[in-house]
């Protein structure tokens, strides 16, 4: 119903992305978009391209006066730093050969992807394979969040953990965590991540780390319980785990259920009878029961593997020649996961409109929010 496939290189002129099932009528303006754009590129330890680069959102269709029409809407992401890159990314053939990559950079896709291709360049997998790519995701999943927004559905994320420095399970001040430098409200814990950062960056290394991304607001019955891949936890997991250096994923409670007997495990249902509202006394479920939602907030926790670009070079292979030699260094960051965290917003934000849209249909949005109404007063 939500979908959408993107399109770029990290160095290339342009990233676009085209977006499939947006309602007709909906609020839209490259200023909404802009705001998360913005946050993607924060965060204490991103490397200087994001200086050099001001991600801006440019649409292109699908939106007329303000609202979107019901029709494929298009986005445009100019990348500044093509600028510098006009031969090694230009589309036709260069006058003088480009001098290929070929030491292979361990933690990436490069050597994978070279023999899927059977390449003898590392460059063509390096640039879709960057996590550049994610400014479309973000951008999309504004757009995403706009529609969620007129169903009273709100998405967060801040950072738990960097570089074995944890922050503690306490209420969460979401304005504090978007003045922070990395995405955490906890000002003593702030400074200890950001040391941890600063450490990392002196031994030429890097660090990652753990981001956490709540969903309010959302009402039961999204998802489905017949197939695997309808089940919205999977589809969540899918979408999380496809953020670069994402590699372990926990719904609600996650591993620590593991410890726990099953007297402990899961959430007392409650029923209120004069508002005929259901809770539940704990949410160590995630907001997500037997692949559907039910109406708890919907909780999800990444990890985020230290980026494997360092400064301080990691030993590998030439591909050319086979011999031993030092990993290509690209210019990257020390730590993303405060960015990471406003990807994972993105990501929630697509499946949640996706499953949402799919519950409620509808061409026009007032169509949609009239059947979520009549849903939610049957």
């Amino acid at each position: 119903m939500f979908r959408f496939l993107t399109a770029g290189e990290s160095h290339g002129r342009a990233l676009t992305a085209i977006i499939e099932g947006v309602p007709a009528g909906l609020p839209l303006d490259e200023q909404y978009i802009a705001r998360d754009l913005a946050r993607r590129q924060g965060g204490y330890g991103r490397s200087a391209r994001m200086e050099i680069e001001q991600d801006r959102a440019e649409i292109l269709s699908g939106v007329r006066h303000g609202l979107t029409m019901g029709s494929p809407i298009s986005l445009l992401i100019w990348n500044r730093d093509w600028e510098n890159w006009k031969e090694a990314m230009s589309i036709s053939a260069t006058e003088q050969p480009v001098e290929p990559l070929t030491r292979l950079r361990p933690g990436h896709a490069d050597l994978p992807g070279v023999m899927k291709y059977g390449l003898e360049d590392i460059r063509p997998i390096l640039e879709r394979a960057s996590a550049r790519e994610t400014a479309a995701r973000v951008a999309v999943g504004a757009v995403a969040r706009r529609l969620l927004e007129e169903f009273g559905i709100e998405i967060h994320s801040h950072t738990i953990a960097i570089g074995g420095v944890s922050a503690k399970g306490e209420k969460i001040d979401w304005a504090k965590v978007e003045k922070s430098a990395v995405r955490c409200a906890d000002t003593e814990v702030e400074k200890a991540m950001m040391a941890a950062i600063d450490e990392a960056k002196e031994a030429g290394d890097t660090v990652g780390g753990i981001f956490q991304v709540i969903a309010t607001g959302v009402p039961i019955g999204l998802g489905s319980h017949v197939h695997w891949d309808r089940r919205l936890d999977s589809r969540i997991a899918q979408a999380m785990m496809s953020i670069n250096a994402v590699k372990g994923l926990e719904i609600g409670a996650g591993f620590s259920l593991a410890d726990l007997r099953g007297s402990r495990a899961h959430d007392i249902i409650k029923f209120e009878k004069a508002k005929r509202e259901w809770h539940h006394a704990t949410n160590r479920a995630g907001g997500i029961e037997g692949g559907i939602t039910n109406g708890e907030p919907i909780v999800v926790n990444a990890v985020v593997k230290p980026i494997p670009t360092l400064a301080k070079t990691l030993p590998s292979v030439d591909l050319k020649t086979g011999e031993t030699v030092q990993a290509h260094v690209e210019r990257s960051d020390i730590c993303v996961v405060p960015a990471a965290g406003v990807i994972g917003e993105a990501m929630l934000a697509i499946v949640l409109a996706d499953a949402l849209l799919e519950k409620f249909g509808g061409d026009h949005l007032k169509e949609t929010l009239r059947n979520y109404q009549s849903y939610l007063e049957a």
